[in-house]
């Protein structure tokens, strides 16, 4: 695949569209040229600082100016895009949606999935794909290359794979979300003053989620260090693990992947 192949985003000014468009031009992987988004609603604002960009409605324009088509669009609204792309290389950003069923709707056999989280937007997303046997090892290149613009992009070798990834690093910040909605309760009925609260839960996830990554060790030998220490944070994870916390979470993800993976 050339250097100056064109990329065209269905759904560029969505939020994935548009945190990976953005990325794309701010690293400079593609010019303003060699980008083309389409949404219903036309131009918006969100490419303002690159006038060159073209902006399209008609997504059957977008297939015709461009050499790699990514689809960034709502799973639901899969069946309303009626486009040939005549075997041009096709990456799904859809969840729920398989490879076959991409090609068919689109008309590629060239076709990759991959799964975004809501992290792109800052560029730390984790970006697993996976791609059809008539992707070319150049093709996979570009892959690789245009979705590590919005954080770690990683191939996958089997499609069930995705489906389960897309269970566990789709949700991105929502399972921390969730851990952080719990602790900033709990310190709330504690009487905490909410700025307080919020400031501590947040510095507390996000610099423990950093430490993590440094250390690169398995997360669960802290979890061992920290209750051998048989302190404080002891007591409380003990009583996490005894109330079931790890059953808790496998069931939450074991019914994300159902839904991630349908009947496949």
């Amino acid at each position: 695949m050339s250097q100056d192949a064109v990329i065209g985003i269905v759904g560029g000014h969505g939020w994935m569209g548009r945190s990976l468009g953005i990325a794309l031009l701010e690293q400079g992987i593609v010019s303003a040229r060699q980008l083309v988004v389409s949404s219903r609603s036309g131009s918006g604002d969100a490419y303002r600082d690159w006038p060159d960009v073209r902006c399209v409605k008609d997504n059957q324009e977008l297939v015709d100016l461009t050499d790699v088509i990514v689809l960034s669009v709502r799973p639901q609204d899969l069946a309303s895009v009626n486009i040939a792309a005549h075997d041009k290389l096709v990456i799904s950003l859809l969840a729920m949606a398989s490879l076959q069923e991409i090609s068919g709707q689109v008309g590629s056999r060239r076709v990759v999935r991959a799964m975004p989280n809501a992290a792109a937007e800052i560029r730390r997303a984790y970006f697993p794909w996976h791609a059809s046997q008539q992707v070319s090892e150049a093709d996979r290149q570009l892959v690789q290359a245009l979705l590590e613009s919005c954080g770690k992009a990683r191939e996958l070798p089997t499609e069930r794979d995705l489906d389960y990834m897309t269970a566990l690093s789709g949700a991105g910040p929502a399972y921390p979300a969730l851990l952080a909605q719990s602790m900033l309760e709990h310190a709330r009925q504690m009487g905490i003053a909410d700025d307080i609260a919020l400031e501590a839960v947040m510095q507390t996830l996000v610099g423990g989620s950093l430490l993590l990554e440094r250390l690169g060790d398995d997360p669960g030998d802290m979890v061992e260090r920290l209750i051998s220490y048989d302190g404080t944070t002891a007591k409380g994870l003990r009583t996490m693990i005894d109330g079931g916390i790890e059953q808790i979470i496998h069931r939450g993800l074991a019914a994300a992947h159902q839904a991630a993976s349908g009947s496949r």
